[in-house]
């Protein structure tokens, strides 16, 4: 559709906000009770979804688990089936990092081990920003060159880090298995290459775990490195090519800002700790007169499900809900609330559910649902659509497509 969409597309000065609340969607801790976002006592959300359009979104596919990185791509527009980034490239452009061609990059957790290498905690107790930044230190030291190749170890946020891989002159593969098997109780695992131009990249990543944990051996907690989300350089059309929207981010996660940038996002400097939000809601203030589309990104919705935290999980989305009115206090034309992903403190994961997608706009239609939950999502007008569908609505809710044909 993005083809489509780019002969449609037209420039208006109407404003588009897309709000993420990353892992928004949940489940009922007993069967039958309420989700986070039904149990959460949020006013605010509840007066938006009376006067809004209500549906939910697949963001790749029936019973798929979506990644933070397709999920956010499926809601801007781009088929993660065919668009394929990996969370090692994003999280490296994020933070700044320059990637060449022939480098991969890699996402690393930080976990804690016990006995017999058995994955004890896979974010090591989420560790303060220093904490990594000190560990991160450890490892360059040990670490700064793996049979020639040159590694580079980088501070993402908390238990995240990237190492990237350069091998100037002969390029590495990233089709590469992952190291975190995504649970407690087992030993990390071996990263296999899934292809002859991977295979020296696999070798290299082994040798990594092996001499980080030899390298960490002394910690209490932070003892061990999980890794997952190999990639090389990716190249994505822009938003202002596809749309003709002047795109803005405002995120503080190295990895959504990394997702924004290779989509042609101008990303906004962010005052203050994710936990924080007051410093989004300035950088939105400031920037309002300057761009017609912005991608609000919250992040605690997830981090606090990833943490199996039902009542912390409450606890942000009614934090969230208490500044949707300064948001709304700029009379965005259309606003979108959404999540890349449902992430249930059930599960303490992501998980295939759909997430509930409101929509307010002059133009939207009068629905029937009455809060933003996943089951009055169920009941709305807009139905259960792919994410892809998502931007496509925005634009026309906003008046910035023109008519299909004669």
């Amino acid at each position: 559709m993005l083809d489509t969409i780019k002969a449609l597309a037209k420039k208006t000065d109407s404003k588009i906000l897309m709000v993420v609340l990353d892992g928004v969607g949940g489940l009922p801790l007993e069967l039958g009770g309420d989700t986070e976002l039904a149990t959460a006592v949020t006013p605010n959300l509840d007066a938006l979804a009376k006067n809004a359009q209500l549906g939910q979104v697949e963001l790749v596919g029936a019973g798929i688990t979506p990644g933070s990185g397709p999920g956010h791509l499926s809601l801007f527009g781009y088929d993660p089936l065919k668009f394929v980034v990996g969370r090692g490239a994003l999280s490296a452009v994020g933070i700044g990092v320059k990637l060449g061609a022939g480098d991969v990059a890699v996402r690393g957790n930080f976990a804690t081990l016990g006995a017999g290498r058995v994955v004890e905690d896979r974010r090591a107790g989420r560790p303060s920003d220093e904490k990594n930044a000190e560990i991160v230190g450890q490892l360059r030291a040990a670490i700064p060159e793996i049979g020639g190749v040159k590694v580079e170890i980088y501070t993402e946020s908390e238990h995240r880090f990237v190492v990237v891989f350069r091998n100037p002159g002969a390029g590495l593969g990233a089709n590469i298995s992952d190291v975190d098997p995504q649970a407690t109780g087992v030993q990390p695992l071996t990263a296999q290459a899934h292809d002859d131009a991977s295979r020296q990249t696999a070798d290299l990543v082994n040798t990594f775990v092996t001499r980080a944990e030899e390298a960490l051996k002394d910690e209490p907690q932070v003892n061990g490195v999980l890794f997952r989300g190999y990639s090389d350089v990716p190249h994505f059309p822009s938003m202002d090519d596809i749309y003709g929207l002047k795109a803005a981010c405002i995120a503080s996660y190295p990895m959504y800002k990394g997702l924004a940038s290779l989509v042609g996002m101008d990303v906004l400097d962010v005052e203050g700790h994710e936990d924080a939000l007051d410093g989004k809601v300035a950088a939105l203030q400031a920037n309002w007169d300057k761009y017609d589309f912005f991608y609000f990104h919250v992040k605690k919705t997830d981090s606090t499900g990833e943490d199996g935290d039902f009542h912390e999980k409450v606890h942000k989305i009614e934090i969230f809900d208490a500044l949707l009115p300064q948001l709304l206090a700029l009379k965005p034309d259309v606003i979108a609330i959404v999540g890349d992903h449902s992430t249930p403190s059930k599960l303490a994961s992501h998980s295939w559910h759909p997430v509930p997608l409101l929509i307010h706009s002059e133009y939207a239609r009068k629905d029937v649902a009455a809060r933003y939950t996943e089951e009055e999502a169920q009941k709305g007008t807009l139905g259960l659509r792919r994410g892809t569908d998502v931007m496509p609505l925005l634009m026309a809710n906003a008046l910035k497509l023109q008519k299909y044909g004669a």
